[in-house]
Parts: C-alpha cells; structure tokens; sequence
C-alpha cells in the first residue's frame, strides 16, 4: 500500500507543476510588459495595440494547455500514461530553461506555448494514471492529491517569486523566477522511473502478467489480483463499446448545456486573471513590487486552506450549497473591489476582497466544477464529457487572460465590475438550473437530466 502512494505523490508532483507554471508568469508579467514593449508597438501598428500583444504573450501558455489536454489522450493510451507523464516532465523542463534564458519575445511566447502543452497534458493524464493504480477504496482521496497539488504548486510559486525578488536582482529577476521550475520539472521526470506502469493500460496492451505483477507490487497483503484483473478486462470492453456512442445528441442537450455553463462560469469570475496578474493588480492598487508579491503567497495561502476544507466538506454540503456560497461571496468580493477602484480607496479594501474572492472560489467553483461534470454525464460518455468542460474551461481562461491588460489599463473598477456581474449570472443559474448532486446514483442522476 505504501508503494502506490508513493507512486501517487509522484504523478501528483505533476499536479504541482502544473500550478507553479500556471502562477509563475504573475511575478514577472510586468517586467515583461516593459521588456517587451518595442516589440508590441511594432505589432500594434499591424494589428490591435500594446496591450492587446502583451496579453497575447501571457495567454500563450494557455493557447498550449488548449492544445494539450486536446493531443495527449490518445498518445496516452498508445504509449502508456507513465511514458507522457515524463514527456510533460521534459515539456516543463524545457519551458522553463527556455523562459528564462529567451532572447526575444517570440522565443519567450514559444517556451511558454511549449509549457501550456505539458500543463493541457497533465490536466487529463495524471489524474487518468492515479486513479488507475489507485484501490477503490483510496482512488477518490488520491485523485484529489493531484488536485490539491495544482493549488499547492500556485502557492508555491508565488512563494518562490517573492523569494527571488527580495534578493533584488534587476533584470534578470523574471528569469529566475521561470528557471527555478527546472528543478522540480527534472526531478518529477526522474522519479517516474520508479513508479510501475498502468496495470490497465498494460491489460489494454495484451500484457496481463505485467500487470498481475503491477497489482500485485501496488495491492497490498489480501489484495484480489484476479479479482481486479476480472474488473479491468470487463471495463475494457464496455468502453470499447461505449466509442460507437455519438456526443452531440438531443438528448444528451442538458448535461452539455450544465458542463459548457460551468465552465464558462468559472472563468467569468476572473480567476485566471487574478492568478495572472496578481502583482498588477495589487500594484494597481498601491502596493510596491515585493509587498505585492507578498500579498500574492497570502491569496496563494488562502487559496490552499479553503480548497483543502472544501474537498472534506462537498459530500457533506452537497455541490449546489458550495456553489451557493461561492456565487454571493463572488459578488461581494467582486463589487467591493470595483468600488474601491472607482473610489480610489485600494490598499487593504483591494487585499480583503481579493482574499475573499479567492476563498469563495476555492469553496465553490475550484471544488465543484470537475466533480460536477463527472456526475452529469451517463458512463458512456463521461470522458467525452469531462473533455469538453476543460475545453470551454481553458478557452475562457485564455480570452480572460488576454483581455485583461486591455481592459485593466482603460479601468480597474470596470473589469471588477464585469465579473462580479457575470457571477450574479452565475447565483441564478446556480439557483434556478443547477440540479444537486449529491448522494444521488449516477443512474437516477441521468433519469433527472432526462438520459434515458
């Protein structure tokens, strides 16, 4: 047993990854937008404006995650889970090696697009190869592991930035803060070579004394290797049977109509942009580079916190309660911080909400969403499900990320204003819309929806 946690934790590092290369770009954005800038004034006088470009070059990470959570399923199941996890293992090693040393802006715009691929890549993989070494009985806590991780490795980078900026070393501070991920990119790339190979994609592959030897290293003393071996081959089959199944079908219209919202939702809210641009938008508001970047780890911190309660409370409350409170504290938190833009009374009214916004979103959206999506959706489709809520979920994260500077640098208080508007929106469509979930069988929860 203590094998397939270790195996977990590392595919979880994964995870990890994926949030220090999602929040890195926050500490160094601004030093960017200055670097940069005679590279944006040149393209503005082709197309759009400077800060139209330099939204183009945060949000070309997330143009990569779009690509990457689309391209890696299928090479997951030819090559094997644990192969592409050390692909994405290289992807962010190079990205941040590539980052931190680029010479131009176009350089820069490819490291990064290159890292999206391995962030795009984990989203769908690590959790897919967790929860198939997991035991049942462990698979649920285990697959949050990776989920804790993302919001683990947010903090961590914001923690990291405000490291490196305190040792003040000018222009080469935003390079530091991207090379600093090789460390954990190589070390996550070497670890999987100690970690065993999916015993389903092996029994997938014709290979099943490999994979009796899997479950057998990973099960444990009283471990039913032929019991589960029986399971895998039968769950083969029925997803073998379940690709003739169309998607798009009038009477799959509401699980994909709840799976697109929520997804469009949750990145109404603005929290791609304020896990972005969060030393902007502290900066905005008064604060100085390293006391911005501090006020960064402590949005990182409560992000942590609240995620963590949430994943111990969401089968007690119930998905639509979480959802609920998330909704009215986005609008409290979201409003407040525009009227302190409009007003000019930011500082610590700006960081107070800021700090309840994020915990509003990690009570709500950050917990529910991907869980959500899991239960709308009837067996045959739940993967095809699954993967249209992360593509609706990274596409609005990318329009959010690249509009921001262009509407932050006309008005701070009117972009706040737009999102807390769009999560009245949300609070409706939560109430009125949105089915509860909880403690209800997949099957009736498809009989509710109208699957039959």
């Amino acid at each position: 047993m203590t094998r397939v946690i270790w195996a977990s934790i590392v595919a979880a590092l994964g995870g990890l990854l994926f949030g220090f290369d999602t929040a890195v770009i926050s500490g160094a954005e601004g030093a960017l937008r200055d670097l940069y800038d005679p590279t944006y004034q040149h393209l503005s006088s082709i197309f759009g404006t400077p800060a139209f470009w330099h939204g183009a070059l945060v949000a070309s990470a997330l143009i990569g995650t779009i690509i990457g959570s689309l391209a890696f399923a299928k090479p997951a199941d030819r090559y094997g889970r644990r192969l592409m996890l050390m692909v994405m293992g290289l992807l962010y090693l190079v990205s941040a090696l590539g980052s931190a040393v680029a010479w131009n802006a176009e350089s820069f715009t490819l490291f990064r697009l290159i890292g999206g691929l391995g962030v795009g890549g984990a989203s769908v993989v690590a959790p897919m190869y967790v929860a198939e070494i997991a035991p049942a009985h462990m698979r649920g806590r285990l697959v949050a592991m990776v989920q804790l991780n993302i919001v683990l490795g947010i903090l961590v980078a914001y923690l990291s930035n405000f490291i490196i900026a305190s040792f003040e070393l000018g222009n080469a501070e935003w390079r530091w803060m991207f090379g600093v991920e090789a460390v954990p990119a190589l070390a996550f790339t070497l670890l999987l070579f100690t970690n065993p190979r999916s015993p389903r994609w092996l029994v997938a592959q014709g290979r099943d004394d490999e994979a009796e030897g899997v479950l057998l290293d990973i099960g444990g003393s009283g471990f039913d290797v032929t019991k589960e071996l029986s399971a895998i081959r039968s769950s083969l089959v029925e997803a073998r049977d379940h690709l003739t199944e169309k998607f798009f079908q009038r009477k799959y219209l509401k699980p994909i109509l709840l799976a697109v919202a929520i997804a469009a939702f949750n990145q109404l809210s603005g929290i791609n942009a304020l896990i972005y641009y969060t030393r902007r938008i502290f900066e905005m508001a008064g604060a100085s580079g390293t006391s911005a970047l501090l006020q960064s780890v402590i949005i990182g911190g409560v992000n942590l916190i609240v995620t963590a309660a949430a994943l111990m409370v969401i089968d007690k409350l119930g998905r639509k309660k979480l959802m609920l409170t998330g909704s009215i504290g986005y609008i409290l938190s979201l409003g407040a911080t525009a009227v302190a833009f409009y007003t000019d009374t930011t500082g610590p009214v700006v960081l107070a909400s800021l700090i309840v916004f994020i915990a509003s979103h990690a009570f709500g959206q950050g917990a529910v969403i991907w869980v959500f999506i899991g239960e709308i959706f009837p067996n045959s489709i739940r993967a095809r499900g699954q993967s249209l809520g992360s593509f609706v979920h990274w596409i609005m994260a990318a329009i959010i990320s690249l509009t921001f500077p262009m509407i932050a640098e006309v008005s701070g208080a009117n972009i706040f204003a737009f999102y807390a508007l769009c999560m009245v929106g949300q609070l409706l469509w939560v109430i009125f819309v949105m089915p509860e979930t909880k403690g209800i069988p997949l099957e009736e929860i498809n009989k509710k929806l109208g699957i039959k």
